[in-house]
């Protein structure tokens, strides 16, 4: 058994990485955020490329992709695996949240919330990248979303029409969002290297929540090995729906070019953003829906703050644990409701859903204090 002394942060890319002391049990649930850093990677890279054959102009873009997918030699490719691997990217992005979630790693102040906020901008990138190809979802999603800022007092239409760049999705606005879209991620990249000073600066969580110096190894080779065949399985899994199923989580109506004159039956966002669209329809106010929007959101930033526990992992808890299958189960729900038809039955099941959603942090919070005092 290793022990290691108390660990300030690391000055060498050796001991930052190789050598960096990590607990000997931890699972194969600590692998995403391996896995979510070379996918970032990825996308930046396949989004340069796609860059290079893109021109923001409303008259061109929806050919320019045209172009790209049948003229360009495997521009296809770079096109399907940017898009689907943004949907793996937010899918191990939930997975690796949950984990925090059950094995209470949000008491990691700093790295959690640093997080959360990589999740907030990865949103409003996604929903900027999704306008790009200017379909009809694309554009009828950006005038849904963007119009939601009218809620602001006072200055609200200011800036919806600000953003805009007129009074109405346009030009302007496109080429806007292309840029964001573009610059944005540079952003992101500094919050990720911000997350790992932290992360490597507090250490890893670990299953059973020891806080302890005792029984940890070397990340090199142990653990290296291991978020290598890791990721092996999810690319395999990435290479499968990218080329064979490439438009299966597209939205159809999104492969006819813009239409001002003509609206959606049904818009959407796509299955990552749903839940949180789903909540928004649901409240009767636009202020009220924006409110609860955001709140979904952020509301676990306040997480480290409300909940102190003595025991920093759900493995002695079974209340907690089952709370949180039951937010898993409600997610779920919220994500399938979120394209159904606003009508009913769905919205008083999206209003009761959404009400679940919340409580659970509130539950959560009452059974974590009470049971820590039960068992200790």
């Amino acid at each position: 058994m290793l022990t290691f002394k108390k660990r300030t942060l690391p000055n060498t890319l050796s001991n930052f990485l190789l050598d960096l002391p990590t607990p000997s049990f931890i699972s194969a649930k600590w692998n995403f955020g391996f896995i979510l850093g070379i996918l970032l990677s990825t996308q930046i890279i396949t989004g340069i490329f796609l860059t290079i054959h893109y021109s923001p102009r409303i008259i061109i873009a929806f050919k320019d992709i045209v172009h790209l997918s049948r003229d360009v030699n495997m521009g296809w490719g770079l096109r399907v695996l940017h898009i689907n691997g943004a949907s793996i990217f937010f899918g191990l992005l939930y997975l690796h949240i949950g984990r925090g979630l059950y094995y209470i790693s949000f008491n990691f102040k700093s790295t959690w919330n640093i997080g959360i906020i990589i999740l907030l901008i990865r949103i409003i990138t996604a929903f900027l990248g999704y306008v790009l190809p200017w379909g009809q979802i694309s554009f009828w999603g950006a005038t849904v979303i963007t119009n939601l800022l009218s809620v602001i007092p006072y200055l609200g239409n200011l800036i919806v029409n600000w953003i805009w760049g007129g009074f109405s999705v346009s030009r302007p606005t496109l080429n806007r969002f292309y840029t964001l879209h573009f610059l944005i991620p540079l952003a992101l990249v500094i919050l990720v290297m911000l997350h790992l000073i932290f992360l490597h600066n507090t250490g890893s969580s670990n299953p059973l929540g020891i806080n302890s110096n005792l029984d940890k190894i070397n990340f090199h080779p142990y653990f290296t090995w291991k978020d290598i065949i890791a990721l092996l399985v999810i690319f395999r899994i990435f290479f499968l729906l990218a080329l064979e199923f490439p438009n299966y989580l597209g939205d159809p109506e999104n492969f006819i070019p813009a239409n001002s004159l003509v609206t959606p039956p049904h818009i959407q966002p796509e299955w990552y953003l749903l839940f949180a669209y789903s909540i928004l329809r649901r409240i009767p106010r636009k202020l009220g829906g924006v409110i609860f929007l955001l709140s979904s959101i952020l509301i676990f930033t306040i997480l480290p703050f409300i909940v102190k526990p003595k025991i920093n992992s759900s493995i002695f808890l079974p209340p907690i644990k089952l709370l949180f299958w039951c937010f898993r189960f409600i997610c779920v729900i919220l994500t399938w409701l979120g394209i159904c038809p606003v009508e009913a039955p769905f919205i008083l099941q999206g209003q009761i859903f959404t009400l679940f959603y919340f409580f659970y942090f509130i539950f959560s919070f009452l059974t974590l204090n009470i049971w820590v005092k039960l068992l200790l």
